[in-house]
């Protein structure tokens, strides 16, 4: 990816999200739509996240939470708003919106919702899929801080320079894993930086 790419418009975000989303998982047999389902020993589980896409300074920006360091799970951590599958959900941008809304207090209402991008599985088992929404900046958010010790952005072009993150291999991984430059003293890597680098790649087309 280069950070000197033509800045995509909205309409263009949507039809290339569109273009490349290939859906992986099978309807399951519960009622849940889209539920990933695996007869094996480990069966996928089920989650969404939002990638809330906002434009200001001339520029877009994807927004972050750092979780907050008294949660039990990935503590300190900066994610995308999104968890678990609920039964209640009907739909896993349902997911992804209920959770945006609870962690940080982005309403659906307030959100356009663009498309999605291809599942990551994660080490944990998970079964992640991104979906793509598009917010008016300045927003008043209510943080969970149970949930979410801060949120922030961080611009487009900077996360698409190739200098600002690298790549490493864990010999057990099929993947390597990307971690990203410290910006504004937070460190974006993992899935997160995967789901990331891949949302990228896409509306970017590089």
């Amino acid at each position: 990816m280069q950070s000197s790419s033509p800045t995509p418009t909205q309409a263009q975000i949507q039809e290339r999200l569109r273009q490349s989303y290939h859906k992986e998982s099978m309807p399951s047999t519960d009622g849940y739509i889209e539920r990933p389902t695996q007869k094996t020993k480990n069966p996928l589980k089920c989650a969404a996240v939002l990638i809330p896409l906002t434009f200001y300074a001339q520029e877009w920006h994807l927004l972050f939470t750092r979780r907050a360091d008294t949660m039990n799970d990935h503590s300190g951590q900066v994610s995308f708003p999104g968890g678990h599958c609920d039964i209640e959900d009907k739909t896993l941008e349902e997911t992804a919106l209920r959770e945006a809304d609870e962690e940080i207090g982005l309403r659906a209402k307030d959100i356009q919702l663009l498309g999605r991008i291809n599942e990551v599985r994660t080490v944990t088992n998970f079964q992640i899929t991104p979906v793509v929404g598009v917010f008016p900046w300045a927003y008043a958010f209510t943080v969970s801080t149970y949930e979410v010790g801060r949120v922030f952005t961080m611009p487009l072009n900077w996360l698409a320079n190739p200098k600002n993150y690298w790549q490493f291999q864990h010999a057990e991984a099929k993947h390597p894993t990307i971690a990203y430059q410290p910006y504004d003293g937070e460190l974006l890597w993992g899935a997160t930086a995967r789901i990331t680098v891949n949302f990228l790649k896409t509306i970017l087309q590089t």
